[in-house]
């Protein structure tokens, strides 16, 4: 299966599209200026026992407290307590954690307000994103993770992954972890690390371990709340946890993300570096591989597929519910059964498929269409679990109800992914009335002569919607022609999927967006008029 990742990197944000034969299947989107992100470590300070809840709420900075429950605290919380208390009276030496002597494991039936009091700071790290109206869900086992393994401070295990099916190799890699591990550490070995070098091993090893250091040194210098530990970038981190030996491409449309990417694919597989390629295309780079209107056709409410049938997908705060339907299939068998077995199959496909393209995680319900046929039923569970086993975050799927519905729990440890298919009118900004559409051309004139005759922008780039962009260049004598004689040659309309109908962005020869919402909301004669005035008073001057 042909495997593909597409980086886009905007000012504001960074999406990273999976594609499997040219299908959008997973789609991450991240600010590139996020907060509270799964992994990063604060120093806090607990606020409020709640002994009904056997949990403490913590600052951590935000603006809803973090929560962290008695069981995120970790059966070796005795020691890790001790040692930041430690590193917290002694600022001036990181204590060392292989001579650090370790205590006993604590209950798992135990109060939280035994251990834990108003005031006391903690080392905590973000274990949930803040979704909804919840605060970050907050652990005090601490983990570094990197591309081979995961690093654990206070414990001595070595675990393997079972997806290492080899036992020569399992053997292989424990004992080697045994070799490097320095002591007070506890260690998961990924599943790709399997075949690799001890001098690879040994190297991530050493990182981590000294991640760990200088979060600690850091935490002795700061006050809480206090950021004090995040991974330098959160695309390389991305691409770490969804990367894999079976990708032919990743293409990235930015020279500093290339880079960035280029040299970690080069440090964990430096066989497949060359796979990383730079995007220098004007096209959007979603555009140019289809990515944008399999967007605007997947995150909508109705998500159809194969033969006009259907799915629709409503959310609410606690569960995910959705509804199969057949709709009007122009190749429906005869049986009605087989009918539904076919549907069903098909939309159990679909989705899996949203599941991991949107990221939806808590309860899912599936009401999917009655098979009286219990052989059926099954057949329709055991395909589920099959497609299912592609998706990284951990479920669980329970066979179909009597009432024909099928009950899914899936990791949510970020909010769903939900993007808006429906568009807001660029021009009345929902009030439901418009400027006159066939006067579009003409306020994109006037805005051609602001940035080239005013600004003195002669490069630069106008990017609109494909409608307008054939609009504007149909013909031998087109109006971009005119343009382009009138203003000369230096700029390009562009057309651009994702924006709406009536709506133009502007990009400068550095890549940076031109801001020109302040004159979008003047009228052509207010602006028709300032432009005079500006030419005159440079004529007398």
């Amino acid at each position: 299966m042909k495997s593909e990742l597409v980086v886009d990197v905007r000012q504001e944000d960074i999406s990273i599209a999976l594609l499997e034969e040219g299908k959008l299947v997973s789609l991450q989107k991240e600010s590139r200026n996020i907060a509270y992100a799964v992994g990063d470590l604060y120093l806090a300070k607990v606020k409020k026992i709640m002994p009904g809840l056997n949990a403490v709420f913590l600052d951590v900075g935000y603006e809803k407290d973090a929560f962290l429950h008695y069981l995120d605290l970790g059966p070796q919380f005795s020691t890790y307590s001790k040692y930041i208390a430690e590193a917290m009276s002694d600022k001036k030496h990181v204590p060392d954690i292989s001579k650090f002597k370790m205590e006993p494991d604590i209950s798992k039936q135990g109060s939280v307000g035994s251990l834990l009091q108003p005031g006391q700071q903690l080392l905590v790290q973000i274990a949930k994103e803040p979704i909804s109206s919840k605060g970050p869900r907050l652990t005090t086992e601490i983990s570094f993770t990197g591309r081979f393994m995961v690093l654990i401070p206070f414990g001595n295990k070595i675990s393997i992954s079972q997806k290492i099916k080899s036992p020569e190799e399992k053997i292989r890699l424990r004992q080697v972890m045994g070799s490097i591990k320095p002591k007070g550490f506890s260690v998961i070995v990924r599943t790709s690390a399997e075949n690799k070098k001890v001098a690879e091993l040994n190297h991530e090893m050493r990182t981590l371990v000294k991640c760990w250091e200088e979060s600690i040194s850091k935490m002795q210098r700061s006050m809480p709340p206090a950021l004090i530990y995040e991974e330098e970038s959160r695309m390389v981190s991305e691409i770490r946890d969804i990367f894999s030996p079976e990708f032919e491409n990743i293409y990235v449309n930015e020279a500093d993300a290339f880079t960035q990417i280029q040299n970690y694919i080069s440090l964990i597989s430096p066989e497949k570096s060359d796979i990383v390629q730079l995007y220098s295309k004007d096209t959007p780079i979603f555009d140019h591989f289809n990515i944008t209107r399999q967007i605007k056709s997947s995150f909508g409410k109705t998500v159809s597929f194969k033969s006009g049938a259907y799915i629709i997908i409503e959310h609410t705060e606690a569960l995910h519910v959705v509804d199969v339907n057949s709709g009007n299939r122009s190749k429906a068998s005869a049986d009605q059964e087989t009918n539904a077995l076919d549907v069903n199959l098909k939309a159990a496909e679909e989705i899996a498929r949203q599941l991991r393209l949107r990221d939806m995680g808590g309860i899912i319900v599936i009401d999917f269409i009655d098979m009286a046929k219990a052989e059926h039923r099954q057949t329709l569970y055991e395909h589920m679990k099959t497609i299912m086993a592609k998706d990284r975050a951990r479920h669980n799927i329970l066979p179909l109800s009597k009432f024909g519905l099928m009950q899914i729990t899936r990791q949510r440890v970020r909010p769903a992914l939900d993007i808006a298919t429906s568009e807001t009118c660029p021009s009345c900004f929902g009030k439901g009335e418009v400027q006159a559409s066939i006067l579009f051309t003409d306020k994109l004139e006037e805005k051609l002569e602001y940035l080239v005759s005013h600004l003195k922008i002669k490069k630069f780039k106008m990017y609109v919607h494909p409608y307008v962009d054939a609009y504007l260049k149909k013909g031998l004598f087109s109006i971009y022609s005119k343009w382009r004689r009138s203003f000369g040659r230096g700029f390009r309309v562009i057309a651009d999927e994702s924006l709406t109908y009536l709506e133009y962005r502007v990009y400068g020869e550095d890549g940076k967006e031109i801001d020109l919402k302040e004159e979008s909301d003047m009228n052509s004669s207010q602006t028709k008029n300032r432009l005079r005035q500006n030419s005159r008073g440079k004529e007398e001057n």
